[in-house]
């Protein structure tokens, strides 16, 4: 399922929400145009979990292709090398690696999910909290992947981590939204308008049945599975805790789109 707008109206600027999008514009732009070298960037400002739980000073290797020169002439070997050292200290990197991304899809979806998701929770939390939030859930969804894959020295990049606590935060906060939703088929695409609830908790379910599944083979997929369903938890806790304390007292507006009327 694919968000393309819900219906409730913002009151303020998300300007924390523009500023995300806009570092993490940045950031992909200098990937792209670095070229090869962007491997490199992902090394120096990706979370590796290695680096924040083997001791200090032990020498890490990362596995890459190369091509050799043999009797029966040139091949393809996997060889390891040393990992590239961080650029900042190390633990900074759970909060750097939420503004890397690996590739257009990646980095155009989580852009999509944030701008729909992201402007009504800042408008709900202000803009102050909003961002505490956002870089509070990056940072746990890192924690969470460590803990998953403690020794692992693959570097984790992606915003979908702190995205992901967004989500969680929007499902406790404005449970009566409804999402207007592509739903992607081999040879057509419906849209339907679905409780923000509903739209969520697949989501979320279906990160812990990945979760779950790859449990034994952490690297399978590629896809920080955990530090995604980290996030959410604590997005939703937070927000849970937020509406304890103070009580859900924000006047919510919804827009008046007919299709999302119907």
């Amino acid at each position: 399922m694919f968000p393309l707008s819900d219906d409730i109206r913002s009151h303020r600027m998300p300007l924390v929400n523009w500023i995300v999008i806009g570092v993490c514009s940045f950031m992909f732009l200098m990937q792209v145009l670095a070229g090869p070298k962007g491997g490199l960037v992902v090394e120096r400002l990706g979370m590796v979990p290695a680096r924040l739980t083997v001791p200090a000073g032990e020498v890490l290797a990362v596995p890459e292709q190369a091509i050799v020169a043999t009797i029966f002439g040139y091949q393809r070997v996997e060889r390891l090398r040393p990992l590239e050292p961080a650029a900042i200290p190390e633990w900074l990197t759970l909060l750097t690696f939420i503004f890397l991304h690996g590739g257009w899809l990646h980095f155009l979806g989580n852009m999509w999910f944030l701008h729909v998701f992201g402007d009504n929770v800042e408008d709900r939390l202000g803009h102050a909290a909003f961002a505490v939030l956002y870089l509070g859930c990056g940072f746990i969804s890192g924690i969470m992947h460590m803990v998953t894959n403690f020794d692992s020295v693959i570097p984790t990049i992606g915003a979908s981590g702190a995205i992901a606590g967004v989500m969680g935060a929007y499902m406790l906060m404005f449970p009566r939204a409804q999402v207007m939703t592509v739903i992607p088929m081999i040879f057509f695409w419906p849209i339907w308008v679905i409780p923000a609830p509903v739209f969520l908790g697949v989501w979320f379910g279906l990160q812990f049945f990945n979760g779950a599944f790859v449990m034994h083979d952490t690297q399978a997929g590629g896809v920080a599975w955990w530090a995604h369903i980290g996030g959410f938890v604590a997005g939703a806790a937070i927000a849970a805790g937020l509406n304890v304390l103070h009580g859900d007292r924000a006047t919510v507006s919804h827009a008046r789109d007919p299709e999302l009327d119907n």
